[in-house]
């Protein structure tokens, strides 16, 4: 009797504490949404533009959700670019500051910023900038500014694009864990990692191309705007020679070197340099309250923008996974809508599933029989993420795009060495010949390598099949660019894989155009979770979240970062259409 009164007041007390958890948390939400209502940019304010998460081209938040803002993980780029478009027009705002960054955002999403600060400058408003110190594409990005500042002890680097690639080929045979390879055709780079210890000439070769065509991009546009010759901007990057503030400003990289309270007055006097005012600054995520609700493009007629970001997987998808489900239930809605005149497909993805980039390929060619459709590429779209885009009436892609990648790979997991190294034999038993087509305890069989082989050769030709068709050109003039090459966006253009060298407005204007239509209102694609079914999910993985961030925390970011490319490759299914290896560009 004791045990169940016991019993039942502990599940009593447990939903009570719960009931008290979630009236605070809605109390907590209710106050930040009127918080949010009363926001007040006043008059002579300064947008502070401070870029401290991760930036992904879409979130999906609703402007009307009042818990959009809560436990946020990253900043949306189309809300970025608006906030700045509004802020152009806005008479309370008299300039931009862009403070202390650590830009954690592609460069060709930095490009997209710049560009929109560039637009910003015509209105007449200044652009200052200040930091401790400037990583490399801080100060790309920092470059559009009027006047460039620094603190007397900070640092610059500049100093051009690294790339470096893993290679497990040791691990492997250490460890008795090993991942067996299946490619087809010249597709060398495909899953190098896996297969040597280091990297091959032809591989070496295409990422110097690839890295110094996204280089000279970069430092055209810096060149622009500094007034400094290309071939200088290199020099200083060989020699380092804008590492301290006094060689940055020497070399014309930045144009003062002052503490922050320095950079306050300075911000003070380019506001009103008569009255001495207080300095209003509102940051950029209080202006979006603003911003939010002043959409710039209005009208009966709508431009659909469906984002595409993240891996493809063979599934719903969703914020930072491509799915057909919810890609093909937003282009379907899209396609639908009589209001909808045109399709713009935003696209930044290094690929994944072929299945799941075929299905989103047709469905695709289905709304283009009904409507336009534009590919907008953001900072990757390659391999899979360039098959859903092939078939675009028009493709824009921007300067510091990687693009390209058409291959495919097969990539299984194989124990036999470690299995028979301690001491598991496995034994199989099957109704017919090809019963047991493959088991993770024993070595490849020469049939099943041939069958899987068959396999990606066929979802190869079909890939190469979806270029021609979209691109019209020759299977031959396809594979020529094939065979897994990545492509920059500018190279892209000149191989005839992309139409123009654009950003996402740019393809959004093509669309209208196409649909001959000039007053125009956005739709926004695919509509992701609420704030609150996003806390919901967060609060049930708190413990795995805690879980990762103790193993990173123990091992360190280098060890964790190889673990988790492992545990990627050991979970793909089926042929995958991805980049041929984690580029990554620093």
């Amino acid at each position: 009797m004791n045990f169940l009164r016991n019993f039942l007041a502990a599940i009593l007390g447990c939903l009570v504490a719960f009931g008290i958890i979630f009236f605070m948390f809605f109390l907590f939400a209710s106050l930040l949404s009127s918080s949010e209502d009363t926001v007040v940019v006043k008059k002579n304010s300064v947008l502070e533009l401070q870029l401290q998460l991760p930036i992904t081209d879409y979130v999906g938040a609703n402007a009307d959700d009042p818990f959009a803002s809560l436990f946020k993980a990253s900043q949306g780029l189309d809300e970025i670019l608006n906030a700045i478009e509004v802020a152009k027009e806005d008479d309370d705002i008299k300039g931009i500051s862009i403070n202390n960054n650590f830009t954690l955002a592609g460069y060709a999403q930095t490009h997209e910023i710049r560009r929109a600060l560039q637009d910003f400058k015509k209105s007449g408003k200044f652009i200052y900038t200040f930091a401790d110190f400037y990583m490399q594409k801080d100060y790309y990005l920092a470059s559009v500014a009027d006047s460039i500042f620094i603190n007397p002890v900070g640092a610059l680097d500049f100093k051009g694009l690294a790339s470096e690639v893993l290679f497990y080929k040791d691990l492997q045979e250490k460890t008795g864990v090993k991942m067996e390879v299946i490619r087809h055709g010249k597709y060398k780079s495909a899953v190098e990692p896996f297969l040597e210890n280091e990297m091959s000439d032809a591989n070496r070769t295409q990422i110097k191309e690839l890295i110094s065509s996204l280089w000279n991009s970069i430092i055209e546009e810096i060149s622009d705007e500094r007034n400094i010759l290309p071939r200088d901007l290199n020099s200083i990057a060989d020699t380092l020679g804008g590492r301290t503030p006094q060689m940055a400003k020497t070399a014309g990289l930045i144009d003062e070197i002052v503490f922050y309270d320095q950079y306050e007055q300075k911000l003070k006097y380019a506001v009103d340099p008569v009255l001495d005012n207080g300095l209003n600054i509102i940051t950029l995520e209080d202006y979006f309250v603003r911003s939010n609700r002043k959409m710039k493009r209005k009208g009966k007629d709508k431009i659909a923008i469906i984002f595409a970001q993240g891996e493809i997987i063979y599934g719903e998808g969703g914020p930072d996974m491509i799915g057909q489900g919810l890609m093909n239930e937003a282009i379907i809605k899209a396609k639908e809508d009589d209001q909808v005149k045109a399709i713009v497909l935003r696209v930044d993805s290094p690929g994944g599933s072929a299945l799941s980039s075929d299905i989103i390929w047709r469905e695709l060619e289905l709304a283009k029989e009904k409507k336009p459709v534009v590919v907008s590429m953001g900072n990757v779209a390659a391999s899979g993420g360039y098959y859903i885009a092939a078939g675009a009436d028009k493709i824009y892609a921007e300067p510091t795009t990687i693009t390209g990648s058409i291959g495919v790979f097969g990539t299984i997991p194989n124990i036999s060495e470690l299995a028979a190294d301690i001491g598991i034999n496995a034994e199989q038993v099957g109704t017919n010949k090809n019963s047991v087509d493959y088991s993770l305890f024993e070595p490849m069989t020469d049939g099943f390598r041939s069958t899987v082989q068959e396999g990606i050769k066929k979802t190869y030709d079909t890939f190469l099949d979806r270029v021609s068709q979209g691109r019209n050109m020759s299977i031959s003039e396809v594979n020529d660019v094939a065979q897994g090459r990545v492509w920059s966006g500018v190279d892209a253009k000149r191989i005839g894989l992309v139409d123009e060298l654009g950003n996402l407005n740019d393809a959004v204007q093509e669309a209208a155009k196409m649909a001959e239509i000039e007053e125009f209102g956005i739709k926004k694609y695919p509509r992701y979770k609420t704030g609150l079914e996003r806390f919901m999910e967060d609060f049930g993985g708190a413990s795995a979240k805690t879980k990762k961030s103790l193993i990173e925390q123990e091992i360190g970011v280098e060890a964790y970062t190889i673990i988790k490319q492992v545990k990627s490759a050991m979970e793909q299914k089926g042929p995958q259409t991805r980049m041929p290896f984690v580029l990554n560009i620093k």
